[in-house]
């Protein structure tokens, strides 16, 4: 009786030792991988198995990844794979845990899924990470042991599951907020408050790290004769499918703002002058060859003007890098409109379009 009390005390001092642990790591980060991380090396040192992840349901792309992947086949465990794919998606999408003992008898074992594709599996214990009743990923564990499984474990790996997925669902409401706070509510894109955020971070890492980077400024021709002609519903409706297009004109790491009214500014990393004039020419073009609101039946044709500055060239602050790109587009808008204006080069040498 005596030792089973003592496995007992040691047993619960343990779980009282996981909970602070990760309790502390909620409390004191607001960084979500750090809190990910705490709660997963309790996973690994309470279950001690071969491979062991954290996934996320990606919802937008109708897949499963994984934001954490730690043992033996981690390479193989960064793939992703499809919902109702597998014991960890067949999880994701009934919500419900699955403990399976020897893997090749279970009907919802694929050898090739994830990390098994690396390594033999024999056993696999995923738990869904659910908050209010929304499936927002799963922790799953690949070759554990067994001996000594009990209900205390069970629950306490729930707990953790639990913790994660209070964390996750945190965070996503972080970022819903933050990303309204920096959002263009008409076109998506980034505002100009975000704008000169990101450039003093461009800055520094440029600075640090001796890159330059680009800045294209874009202004609408004539943008206010659509307000004049159609009204400001549909002048709206326009703004929204410029900056669409500009957006997907540009690379993942590029970053597209409507700086306010009918203009745009575009922040190209690690690009030189060079490269900056490439890509204003590439969106010149663009403006050139769409027709805009065609879902309208308006089928507009849209102009702009456009000015390139580049760190350190042109300024060494946010604030004179904008003011030059945003004078060289007032060369072109002086001169004749729909054409690119480059700082310290002057108006480029365009075809007219």
């Amino acid at each position: 009786m005596s030792g089973s009390s003592g496995s007992d005390r040691k047993r619960h001092r343990q779980e009282v030792n996981v909970f602070h642990s990760v309790a502390k790591a909620i409390t004191s980060s607001l960084n979500l991988n750090s809190i990910l991380e705490t709660i997963m090396e309790q996973v690994a040192g309470i279950f001690r198995p071969a491979t062991w992840s954290l996934l996320m349901w990606d919802e937008a792309n109708h897949e499963i990844y994984p934001a954490i992947a730690v043992g033996d086949s981690v390479e193989a465990s960064k793939g992703r794979i499809r919902l109702g794919e597998g014991v960890a998606g067949w999880v994701v999408q009934f919500g419900e845990p699955v403990i399976v003992p020897d893997a090749s008898q279970d009907p919802r074992f694929s050898p090739e899924t994830g990390a098994f594709a690396a390594v033999k599996c024999t056993s696999i214990l995923c738990f869904p990470l659910k908050s209010r009743e929304r499936v927002l990923g799963a922790i799953q564990l690949v070759n554990f042991s067994l001996e000594d499984f009990s209900e205390s474990e069970i629950f306490l790996l729930q707990a953790l599951c639990d913790y994660a997925a209070i964390a996750i669902d945190n965070a996503q409401a972080v970022q819903r907020i933050q990303e309204l706070t920096i959002t263009d509510d008409c076109t998506g894109l980034y505002n100009a408050r975000h704008l000169y955020k990101t450039l003093e971070t461009e800055i520094y890492r440029s600075a640090r790290f001796d890159y330059q980077f680009s800045v294209v400024f874009i202004d609408l021709d004539f943008f206010k004769q659509v307000n004049d002609t159609y009204g400001h519903i549909f002048g709206s409706r326009l703004l929204a499918e410029v900056g669409h297009a500009i957006r997907s004109r540009l690379r993942l790491v590029d970053l597209a703002f409507r700086y306010g009214g009918d203009e745009f500014v575009v922040v190209l990393p690690q690009t030189s002058k060079d490269g900056g004039i490439v890509v204003a020419t590439r969106l010149l073009q663009m403006f050139r060859t769409t027709e805009f609101l065609s879902s309208e039946r308006l089928a507009l044709q849209v102009r702009a003007s456009l000015g390139v500055s580049t760190y350190p060239e042109d300024g060494q602050n946010g604030g004179d890098i904008i003011r030059q790109a945003d004078e060289s587009m007032y060369m072109v808008k002086r001169a004749a409109r729909n054409g690119v204006g480059v700082a310290r080069r002057g108006l480029l040498n365009l075809p007219k379009g």
